[in-house]
């Protein structure tokens, strides 16, 4: 059987199902129609992310993951983290900042070696690490490596030591010992001695300082054993 189709209804009809009265849709008024008819597509300003958004100048601690886990301070412009040299600080000790006084670098609280050669095994090679400056001693360090191998030299047992469970040591380049000699009282634990240097010189020597007076002009035989300090940048 088939009923007709109503054309219209007198009266209209209201809704008695129990679901729909209990349901959100049931509050949907006319006015709400039209409000959302009327949308511009604009944001408005209230899905922009403010309420998970960092204002500049809060100091925010970021951890990375492992072993190199490091707090970097974010948006420090407006008041970050007070440092200063000879502060103990992430594995060692601060000799270095920047002008913003958030990051530099730090010294191994000791020496990793009271006197260690700088090649690992004969022949004597370039090994292109010749990068001065600050933060070169990563670079530095590398190319030795990839060039000498696993062995105990000087480049090799900085990039092994884990001071406070930081593995980004590195051995300083020419210029980053400079500053770490600078700073030998605020360090401590500094001999009255020459300490090799990252920065090679050529085949047979490396720039070394002595931090006895300062000496920076001298160099030595990579065959010589001579002490040596890790640094990392921060």
């Amino acid at each position: 059987m088939h009923t007709k189709t109503a054309e219209s209804i007198i009266g209209g009809i209201t809704e008695t199902d129990p679901l729909y009265s209990s349901s959100q849709v049931a509050n949907i008024t006319a006015t709400d129609i039209t409000n959302l008819g009327n949308l511009s597509g604009t944001n408005t300003g209230d899905q922009d992310g403010s309420e998970t958004k960092i204002t500049a100048g809060t100091n925010v601690t970021v951890t990375g993951a492992g072993t190199t886990a490091s707090p970097y301070v974010v948006n420090s412009t407006g008041g970050g983290v007070t440092l200063a040299i000879g502060d103990s600080y992430q594995g060692g000790i601060i000799f270095w900042l920047d002008a913003t006084g958030q990051h530099g670098l730090i010294a191994a609280t000791a020496d990793q070696s009271t006197g260690i050669k700088w090649f690992n095994t004969a022949p004597l090679t370039v090994t292109n690490a010749v990068r001065d400056g600050i933060r070169a001693g990563n670079f530095n360090t590398e190319r030795i490596i990839a060039n000498q191998g696993a062995g105990d030299y000087a480049a090799q047992i900085c990039a092994n030591y884990q001071g406070g469970n930081y593995c980004d040591l590195y051995f300083p380049s020419k210029y980053e010992l400079n500053l770490l000699y600078a700073q030998k009282t605020a360090v401590g634990g500094l001999a009255t001695a020459y300490y090799w240097s990252s920065s090679e010189d050529d085949n047979a020597s490396t720039s070394v300082v002595n931090f006895l007076n300062g000496d920076q002009g001298s160099n030595c035989g990579k065959t010589t054993e001579l002490r040596v300090r890790a640094i990392r940048s921060f």
